[in-house]
């Protein structure tokens, strides 16, 4: 009897970006990160309220530390713009960054239907039609002079458009980039994927690489964002998450410098999480780091995490 087709192809993912590998599950778990913010934000309307400084995470517990202040407006504060918002990373970015208390600007292809899937009624999440295959000029208007930063989490639908990789993953990345030049907009974080330097890493053959480069070159576009990005001038982290799951986060994280992990898998919940404690973590700047979860990985903070990893 011919030997099973490896889980990725079984199962193979409506969205075939690299958002989507399938890989045999493994775990994480939330770590600690030490206090720290990238800017204070409010996500109510009230005269006097608590604005958030930093959060604490011990275990399963998070604590807060909290500052009052006396009229103070969501409508003026910096914001954090979300290129894909709606996608099922996205969300979960645009989700958390509300729950930790930034005012976030969703970018979406489609305003309707992501204001259907987003938070509804929330004075700190503006809403904004953004598709980042129409140019930088379009996209610098959406992102606009009140965005602080810009966190990329775009992934390519399937289709018979083969370009659709290159257009999303590989020119898309890049508008959104010339945008934020144009803006001085200085901090980006990428969501991209593990494998994406397949080939040097002698990963050529690995059922994923192959697959995953089957439509339109996925990961080939992907790694010539990255390299853009890198060459940009920009304060830039690039995330690359194992194939991801819609579970809840179990385990360990793990992270490792780029080129390292083949394999593996991670919740998007905790890809998100990651994504902001890049955000508002200094150690995170102008680095590439590789994500999975492990069950018998070591319970590390944010900030041990981060400065692990060597800038290249």
């Amino acid at each position: 009897m011919a030997a099973p087709l490896p889980l990725i192809f079984r199962n193979p993912p409506l969205r075939l970006c690299s958002h989507h590998l399938l890989y045999p599950p493994l775990s994480i778990a939330k770590t600690s990160t030490k206090p720290l913010s990238l800017i204070s934000y409010s996500p109510t309307n009230t005269r006097s309220f608590p604005i958030l400084n930093s959060t604490q995470m011990e275990g399963d517990e998070i604590t807060e530390e909290i500052t009052e202040t006396t009229q103070t407006n969501v409508v003026g504060k910096k914001k954090i713009f979300v290129a894909g918002a709606t996608g099922n990373t996205g969300k979960r970015i645009v989700e958390q960054l509300l729950a930790k208390g930034f005012a976030v600007k969703a970018g979406v292809r489609n305003v309707e239907k992501a204001k259907a899937s987003l938070p509804q009624d929330n004075p700190a999440l503006q809403i904004v039609k953004a598709d980042v295959t129409e140019g930088s000029a379009k996209l610098a208007e959406a992102i606009s002079d009140d965005s602080e930063a810009v966190i990329c989490a775009t992934g390519f639908s399937y289709g018979w458009d083969l370009f659709a990789p290159w257009k999303v993953d590989n020119f898309g990345t890049v508008n959104l980039v010339e945008a934020c030049r144009k803006l001085g907009v200085n901090r980006f974080i990428l969501v991209s994927s593990i494998l994406v330097n397949g080939a040097a890493m002698g990963q050529i053959l690995n059922p994923a690489y192959i697959f995953l480069n089957v439509f339109g070159l996925t990961l080939i576009a992907k790694l010539q964002a990255e390299q853009y990005i890198r060459k940009s001038g920009i304060n830039y982290t690039i995330i690359r998450p194992g194939g991801l799951k819609n579970d809840p986060p179990t385990g360990n994280l793990v992270m490792e410098p780029e080129d390292t992990l083949s394999d593996g898998s991670i919740s998007r919940d905790l890809v998100a999480e990651v994504a902001i404690e890049a955000l508002v973590n200094p150690e995170a700047s102008y680095k590439v780091v590789e994500i999975v979860s492990r069950p018998d990985a070591p319970k590390r903070s944010y900030e041990d995490l981060f400065s692990s990893i060597k800038q290249r």
